[in-house]
């Protein structure tokens, strides 16, 4: 990532979207409900991989062309975790989006709850993990780039500024594609965009204690009460597009898929082992 001359004076106003999302590697028996939701609290929470390279793509815009960096997460006042430690590797402001109206959401839930978060602040750029790994849809970021009409750039590896435009590099999976987009603009972000920093010394020690007052408005609290809360009604969403009344995805059922061994044979790596092969499986028609 390299500053071009024409870089816009003032920097750039980011957000980023992080969720804690239960360690899918550690799954039990017990990590899934009877109506086919994830039992969060069976499993360790942990700051979603991808989002930190989210986090991280943020953070470098503004260190090499200024600005600002505020991070978002939808959930449980748990989820304050991951906000302390956006805080303590850089980011200049948290926020927590939590309300009884939010539980259940799905994708569609979601993503429009964050996009009427992520209204209230006016960015120029938002970063979002490309997927979360309970989930693995790789539909929210999209989603909320399209409620919020921004463009979106998926799969993103690098970033350049140019004013008011964004210079992407992006995986198309055959290869890279650059695509040069007009601010605001929405991007998801890859593990190759690089790991989130380390925590700063000094942002640990100012940040160790910090989490959400029980409501203030969307106002961000110094000290102790570093990180703000906002309820639906404080980014005016509407109640039936959140939560399950938002939702219309319904699991029929969860299968544990159970890989078991069976017969094989070694072939040996000669002509000859190759011929032996193809000559049994013409035999049997399995091929041929």
């Amino acid at each position: 990532m390299n500053a071009c001359n024409n870089s816009r004076v003032g920097g750039y106003n980011c957000v980023v979207c992080i969720k804690q999302v239960p360690d899918t590697k550690k799954v039990t028996g017990e990590a899934m409900k009877a109506d086919g939701t994830i039992n969060r609290a069976a499993l360790p929470a942990i700051f979603n991989p991808e989002d930190r390279n989210a986090l991280e793509a943020a953070l470098k815009v503004k260190e090499i062309y200024g600005g600002k960096v505020t991070a978002i997460a939808m959930g449980l006042p748990a989820a304050c975790e991951i906000l302390r430690e956006a805080l303590m590797c850089g980011a200049d402001e948290a926020y927590l989006v939590t309300d009884r109206k939010a539980a259940g959401s799905d994708t569609l839930a979601t993503s429009y709850i964050l996009s009427c978060a992520v209204k209230k602040f006016n960015p120029d750029l938002v970063f979002c993990g490309r997927q979360a790994i309970d989930g693995d849809t790789a539909q929210t970021g999209p989603q909320i780039a399209e409620k919020l009409g921004f463009a979106a750039i998926t799969y993103l590896e690098d970033l350049e500024m140019d004013g008011d435009w964004a210079i992407a590099t992006r995986d198309i999976g055959t290869g890279i594609e650059k695509d040069r987009v007009k601010l605001p603009a929405l991007f998801t972000v890859t593990e190759k965009f690089g790991e989130l920093r380390p925590f700063n010394v000094h942002r640990v020690m100012k940040y160790k204690k910090a989490k959400a007052p029980i409501e203030n408005g969307g106002v961000a609290p110094e000290g102790d009460f570093a990180i703000g809360q906002l309820s639906c009604d404080d980014i005016g969403a509407e109640a039936d597009r959140c939560g399950f009344a938002g939702s219309p995805t319904n699991v029929n059922k969860i299968v544990s898929v159970v890989l078991a061994g069976g017969d094989y044979k070694d072939v040996a790596p000669t002509d000859e082992g190759i011929k032996n092969l193809v000559d049994e499986l013409i035999a049997d028609h399995t091929i041929g």
